[in-house]
């Protein structure tokens, strides 16, 4: 090539990412097994799962350009990237299960918010502006990420193929995703007080929601040997932020959990008044579009 440039229109190529082409399956290579299960139920949890790591990869994806210094810009989008690839593996695998012809697409971008399976702590604004505060942000990463990774450290052993190779490379992600929200927790809370203060008001936002993360949903208890039980992933999660805690010398927060709605919370579509927002924004380009391929 004579410059960088000539190689976007090579006709003999395919690897053009500019142009939208030269992407492989989403499932490419991956034992696609469906067990002897409910099949609706199934479809619920790896939308249960998906959900969670689409709509918490909009959030992160707020940073972009915002972050405080560069390098955090970048590991912010990598971690939401990390998160999206999850959410596409999850998401096509709820459609396949469902069989009723709906592909990641459609699941990400053509559902009404009482249709989203997330749990409420990935969708709530961390304060105003895009991206929100950075202390509460990193106090949800850390919660989040904790709990995801206790979450498919036993997923790798779901009696599903595809649960448990999305799992497998996930626990690889999200080990990283936990170390880099635990090191920047060290540094606001060791940091100046203002930095300090706003740590601790940070993780006095999130706090409220951690309850409903080890809250068994009738979906999760119909699957055995399939998905995985929240409600036993509380000694990880707990060991795991006193030993941060200790570190940085913080207490845990004394807040009032956010209690579910008529006993409904976000697995039940249930959601706080940040997800009608959130969705219009993600959603706004598909919508507008129908139909249209990119």
């Amino acid at each position: 090539m004579d410059n960088a440039y000539d190689g976007l229109t090579d006709a003999g190529e395919e690897r053009h990412w500019a142009f939208g082409t030269g992407f492989t399956a989403a499932l490419a290579g991956v034992d696609r097994a469906i067990p002897d299960v409910d099949r609706a139920a199934l479809a619920a949890y790896c939308l249960m799962l998906g959900d969670d790591a689409l709509v918490y990869s909009q959030r992160l994806a707020e940073w972009c350009s915002r972050a405080p210094e560069l390098e955090e810009d970048v590991a912010l989008a990598n971690i939401a990237l990390d998160l999206l690839g999850q959410a596409r593996l999850l998401l096509t695998r709820a459609g396949e299960v469902e069989a009723a012809g709906r592909d990641e697409d459609t699941l990400a971008y053509l559902r009404d918010e009482r249709e989203f399976r997330n749990v409420r702590l990935t969708e709530i604004d961390c304060g105003p502006g895009p991206g929100g505060d950075f202390g509460t942000t990193i106090a949800r990463l850390l919660v989040l990420s904790t709990w995801r990774l206790a979450l498919l450290g036993q997923l790798t052993a779901s009696a599903d193929p595809v649960l448990a190779a999305v799992a497998a490379k996930g626990v690889k992600e999200l080990a990283y995703h936990r170390d880099h929200a635990a090191q920047w927790v060290l540094r606001l809370a060791g940091g100046t007080d203002v930095s300090r203060a706003r740590m601790i008001a940070g993780l006095e936002r999130v706090w409220p929601f951690t309850d409903e993360l080890f809250t068994t949903h009738p979906v999760e208890a119909a699957l055995p040997g399939v998905a995985v039980d929240p409600a036993t992933l509380r000694a990880e999660f707990d060991q795991v932020i006193d030993t941060v805690f200790g570190a940085a010398d913080l207490d845990r927060p004394e807040v009032r959990q956010v209690a579910p709605l008529a006993g409904q919370a976000g697995r039940d579509g249930v959601h706080t008044e940040a997800m009608g927002f959130l969705l219009a924004e993600m959603q706004h380009i598909a919508r507008s579009t129908p139909g249209a391929v990119w």
